[in-house]
């Protein structure tokens, strides 16, 4: 509304100015002049009337627009405060929704914490017993192993003890290899001697089975020798290892001559001896030691072993045992083989007497067969009895009463 007011006065101002321009421009003439005066003073008392009315119209439209403004506000801020109230209601509920929801994740969540972590606080301290204990077990163990090395360390410096170390170590070889009967303990080898070897292994004779061969087998473990050398060689001392080389030839050497002396005694004995070393190290160092192993075996028929190679020596004698038992029994299997060929033999000769006698008698049956064939044509005629009257006239050959079920 107001703005078509607008509008139409301005156009108004716009038509008197245009008018005002109009007849300021053309000359003067006084009758046409006096009308358009008359004219533009009622134009402009219509202007100013519109004018007027316009200013009222605007007035009262400003008023009625403020008014309407006025209650629009009003409504609206009534509105507004119902909506912030039912908005901030809203609100409150889903806070205490929202409040209420977290409580509950929080008290999920604590309470899966808390499990968690007490499954793992257990888990871990279950763990770390585990391991304590595995340690604690280990640390026994070390002990253990500790006192164990300080015996066998006490074990290897007695002379005798370790002696009995060597000859234990042998002991269970031969027992894990060969057979009881296959060698002996504490054999007197020589004949007339009180000296006896601690092992001996039992070779067949040639002459006489029953008298065995004896193969003489002695332990020995100069530990004293062996370690100065050791020492030496971990100081890098030539001089030291030379000199401790050379007196662990000399007591090597020395054993050998022992052996030789107490223990061969050919044909009785084999012509050599087994000088049995308990421990790798020891064998590889009196192997390791130039022309050594040669000279025990040219001038004491002495052959030294190890734990390794007096095991293999071991398994080839086992072989042996088993290629001569062979050929022991080789004779005996042939003999047994004659003694079946013959018993088969006769064994044919009976099942041919079985078949003729078996012969004998199926031709009887086929003869006694058609026998009873001629009777049945020949009896065809004769009235049957009962079997009653059968049983009575020849009870002999009456079949036996069955039995009742």
């Amino acid at each position: 509304m107001i703005e078509t007011l607008l509008v139409v006065s301005t156009v108004l101002l716009i038509l008197v100015l245009v008018l005002v321009l109009v007849v300021l421009l053309r000359k003067p003439k006084d009758d046409a002049f006096v009308e358009l005066e008359k004219e533009l003073a009622l134009l402009q008392e219509n202007a100013e009337r519109l004018e007027r009315s316009l200013r009222e119209e605007f007035a009262l439209s400003r008023n009625e627009t403020t008014g309407n403004l006025s209650q629009q506000r009003q409504e609206l801020t009534t509105t507004l405060s119902s909506v912030s109230e039912g908005v901030r209601s809203e609100l409150d509920k889903i806070r205490e929704t929202v409040e209420g929801r977290l409580e509950q994740m929080r008290a999920t969540v604590d309470d899966k914490l808390h499990k968690t972590l007490e499954q793992r606080l257990g888990e871990s301290f279950r763990q770390v017993s585990e391991r304590l204990e595995l340690v604690h077990k280990g640390l026994g163990e070390m002990q253990t192993l500790a006192s164990g090395v300080g015996d066998l360390r006490k074990v290897l410096t007695n002379v005798k003890t370790r002696g009995m170390w060597g000859e234990i170590q042998l002991g269970n070889l031969l027992e894990q290899i060969l057979s009881p009967e296959q060698y002996a303990k504490n054999v007197a080898t020589k004949l007339g001697s009180n000296d006896r070897v601690e092992f001996a292994v039992k070779l067949p004779g040639r002459e006489k089975e029953d008298e065995p061969v004896w193969l003489p087998l002695d332990a020995k473990f100069p530990q004293e020798d062996y370690q100065r050398l050791v020492d030496a060689a971990e100081q890098a001392n030539a001089e030291l290892v030379d000199e401790a080389g050379k007196m662990l030839e000399a007591r090597i050497k020395k054993e050998a001559k022992t052996i030789k002396e107490k223990y061969l005694a050919p044909p009785h004995t084999t012509d050599f001896a087994i000088l049995f070393l308990p421990t790798e190290g020891l064998y590889a160092e009196v192997t390791r030691r130039v022309g050594l192993l040669e000279t025990l075996q040219r001038e004491y028929r002495i052959t030294v072993m190890g734990p390794t190679t007096v095991a293999a020596f071991l398994n080839s004698l086992q072989m042996g045992f088993r290629t001569l038992a062979i050929e022991r029994r080789s004779s005996e299997v042939w003999s047994l083989l004659g003694a079946v060929k013959t018993e088969f033999s006769r064994f044919g000769e009976i099942l041919e007497k079985t078949q003729k006698k078996l012969q004998e008698a199926s031709n009887t049956i086929d003869v006694a067969s058609r026998q009873s064939r001629a009777i049945e044509r020949k009896l065809k005629d004769v009235q049957q009895l009962p079997p009653s009257d059968s049983a009575a006239l020849l009870p002999e050959i009456s079949p036996p009463d069955e039995p009742e079920s």
